[in-house]
């Protein structure tokens, strides 16, 4: 017969045991389901700031051409050789200041139909790292070789696909028949009274977008790559796209296609998650990752949290009568902190140090939570912060951009602000003369006088040699005392500098937001870009700037 002290103790072990797995259960499906939804987060994110830096890098591109095309069409007064060679004169002068003002341009070019006009042909011009644009000689469309009505012809798409299709189209990769460069372009047709005229476009170098995607990266394996909605690929890392054709092109995936944010697919015999976004010229942004790669951390913490409950439990039998009551408490406190942690609130108090089971509970998953909070700030700061200057990056920047934007939009409070633009004068000739590593050494010399003079204000390293920086509360108050101090503070490095690359040569420009002329954030950046080209046009009559930097 058993006692009443058995009963009692079976009893209590049984809850006890029921209440530890119940709880551990929880908190190993509540880490499962917190570590995919942070890694799917993560994913997306990563997606989402690519998808943003190449929208802004095409969207460029397409507000260049159809700005040229509108001036164009404006300006077009008739189809004699007389107003299309005064025409085509204006245009070159408006497409130059367009193309320079356009990152990434290979070249760009107005091209007449030679229906049009036998003698007035156009323009185009090349980007040359010394001479800047540089005029070539057009395409002779009257050779009996091209076909103008084929859009087959890859030398010739540039000009028979907008000229057929009577639309403006980003053109897939081609390789171009004057350069040998593989290349994309954004092209217009223009008409006069219905009829076609001329092709206007800019061609940009596809090393430069496969750069942009190379960039993004995730844990050890992961990467991205750009695909139509067909699914073939224009820009894969481990794939070279130029030689694939019909035959040999890789059989997609199940999945691969799906409208689904998040697909999931097997590639080389690895079971990989994708977050894919659209892109505005029409391709698609994937970021892939194997599933392994998520899953591991979260994994090994679950076998740990596992084991330790066996451990609980066994320990338990023994002193459960005397320790029922201090379980209580830590348990509550437990449950708790899991609850706050399953609202991503990570703030949350475990007093409970004993050296017995639920206090190695307790320290598991303390730990267990700050892992979890590291690993995810150690992620974001991976996203938004610049590997070569440790300010924050393009990422950062579009953030607090639109953060600004949203203040400005809700007129709840006055929103005062500045942007300052800075950029670095003569890296590509200290990069020319003395390698890059030195460039390396002269962009941080510059981040770092930018940051200790603007101390109060984030700094973000927004393109390869430039920088911003969002002016509020005190360094806004105090913009043109910290302005002077900071050429001071110039002046000072470079008189005591040895070598050029220890030198700060920036070229600036602030913009203050004005509420009256101002509706968007993007305008006073603007602003202060075309100050700070401004202050290089100035700086560069006084001989301080090379001529090969622009």
């Amino acid at each position: 017969m058993r006692s009443l002290k058995t009963r009692i103790t079976l009893m209590t072990v049984l809850v006890l045991a029921i209440t530890v797995v119940i709880i551990t259960m929880s908190t190993v499906l509540f880490i499962r389901k917190t570590e995919v939804r942070k890694s799917d987060q993560i994913l997306l994110l990563l997606c989402e700031t690519g998808e943003k830096n190449l929208n802004y890098y095409f969207n460029s591109v397409q507000r260049s051409v159809r700005n040229v095309g509108d001036k164009a069409e404006a300006d077009l007064s008739g189809l004699d050789d007389e107003s299309l060679a005064r025409h085509v004169e204006y245009m070159r002068d408006y497409f130059d200041v367009a193309a320079s003002k356009t990152s990434g341009v290979l070249t760009y070019y107005y091209r007449i139909d030679p229906t049009i006009s036998k003698t007035v042909k156009g323009f185009w011009y090349e980007s040359t790292s010394d001479d800047g644009f540089v005029e070539r000689e057009v395409t002779n469309l009257d050779d009996p070789k091209y076909n103008l009505n084929d859009t087959s012809d890859p030398g010739l798409v540039w000009f028979t696909v907008p000229k057929l299709s009577g639309e403006a189209k980003w053109l897939p990769p081609y390789v171009s028949e004057n350069l040998y460069k593989r290349v994309i372009s954004y092209n217009i047709p223009l008409f006069w009274r219905g009829t076609f005229v001329v092709v206007v476009g800019i061609e940009i170098v596809y090393s430069t977008m496969a750069e942009q995607v190379d960039s993004i990266r995730l844990y050890n394996n992961g990467y991205a790559f750009l695909n139509d909605e067909n699914g073939d690929l224009f820009y894969h890392p481990r794939i070279d796209v130029s030689q694939l054709n019909e035959e040999n092109k890789p059989i997609l995936p199940d999945g691969a296609l799906s409208e689904s944010t998040f697909i999931r697919y097997t590639f080389e015999g690895v079971e990989r998650i994708a977050a894919w976004l659209p892109l505005s010229n029409g391709m698609r942004l994937n970021v892939t990752v194997p599933v392994d790669e998520t899953e591991g951390d979260w994994r090994g913490l679950i076998v740990n949290i596992l084991l330790v409950t066996v451990i609980v439990l066994a320990v338990a039998v023994v002193l459960m009568m005397i320790f029922t009551k201090r379980i209580v408490k830590p348990i509550k406190q437990l449950t708790e902190a899991a609850e706050k942690v399953d609202n991503e609130n990570y703030d949350f108090t475990l007093d409970y140090s004993k050296d017995d089971e639920i206090g190695s509970l307790t320290k598991t998953f303390k730990r267990l939570t700050t892992h979890m909070k590291d690993h995810i700030s150690s992620l974001n700061r991976q996203v938004f912060v610049d590997a070569l200057t440790r300010v924050k990056n393009k990422g950062a920047f579009s953030l607090v951009i639109d953060e600004i934007q949203e203040q400005i939009n809700s007129g709840t409070d006055p929103v005062r602000f500045a942007i300052g633009v800075f950029d670095c004068d003569n890296l590509k000739t200290i990069n020319d003369r003395f390698g890059h590593e030195k460039g390396d050494i002269y962009l941080k010399s510059a981040s770092s006088a930018i940051c200790k003079a603007f101390q109060h204000s984030p700094v973000f390293r927004i393109g390869g040699d430039e920088f911003s920086v969002v002016l509020r509360n005190k360094d806004y108050h105090d913009m043109d005392h910290i302005i002077k101090q900071f050429e001071q503070d110039v002046e000072k490095i470079n008189s005591s500098a040895e070598k050029p690359w220890e030198q700060v040569n920036v070229s600036m420009g602030i913009a203050i937001y004005d509420p009256q002329s101002n509706d968007a954030v993007i305008d006073v950046v603007r602003r202060a870009d075309k100050n700070m080209y401004e202050n290089k046009r100035e700086r560069k009559s006084a001989g301080l700037i090379s001529g090969t930097d622009r």
